[in-house]
């Protein structure tokens, strides 16, 4: 049952990570609870070892998706108020895309956090732009860039903290 409970949480918590919330570090607690509370002495299940391993495919994904949203303004020429108004709209768009969500059963949420995110992204790098008094042309090329690497720093979130699911799975039930 505890297993169980363990990995619903996991899923749960990797869920997070479409609402730019730190999902994969959760996974990591729950593990780590586990490992203190309900394998030890077990023959199965997850050890100390297990939870370093996620602390590590964890952080992994921290940088994927720092670098991936970070470069795809910058790359562009933004400016810091660019990229940090990026990171504000794609928080603030994430929030809103999930629970305005889209007409599709289950998913609908999940594609509107990722949707909302690099609009808002894409809106904040933007305005950046033109607050510091740059052309609308730089303004969308920035925008563009920070909106695509947000959604693919999000999506290698995603698959790191997949990931990680795997690993506790194969653990707790392997």
């Amino acid at each position: 049952m505890y297993a169980i409970l363990l990995l619903l949480g996991s899923i749960g918590a990797w869920l997070l990570n479409f609402v730019m919330l730190p999902g994969n570090w959760l996974i990591v607690g729950f593990a780590a609870l586990y490992a203190a509370t309900v394998t030890e002495g077990a023959a199965q299940g997850i050890t100390w070892e297990v939870v370093t391993a996620l602390v590590v495919i964890a952080a992994l994904g921290e940088v994927a998706e720092f670098m991936a949203g970070a470069a795809g303004a910058a790359k562009k020429g933004g400016s810091r108020r660019s990229v940090v108004l990026a990171i504000v709209g794609a928080v603030a768009g994430s929030f809103f895309g999930a629970v305005a969500g889209l007409p599709i059963p289950l998913i609908g949420p999940l594609v509107g956090a990722l949707a909302g995110a690099g609009f808002g992204a894409f809106a904040g790098a933007y305005l950046g732009e033109a607050w510091k008094g740059r052309s609308h042309g730089d303004g969308m090329s920035v925008g563009i860039g920070a909106m695509v690497g947000r959604v693919l720093g999000t999506v290698a979130k995603l698959g790191v903290g997949a990931v990680m699911l795997g690993v506790v799975a194969v653990n707790v039930f392997g």
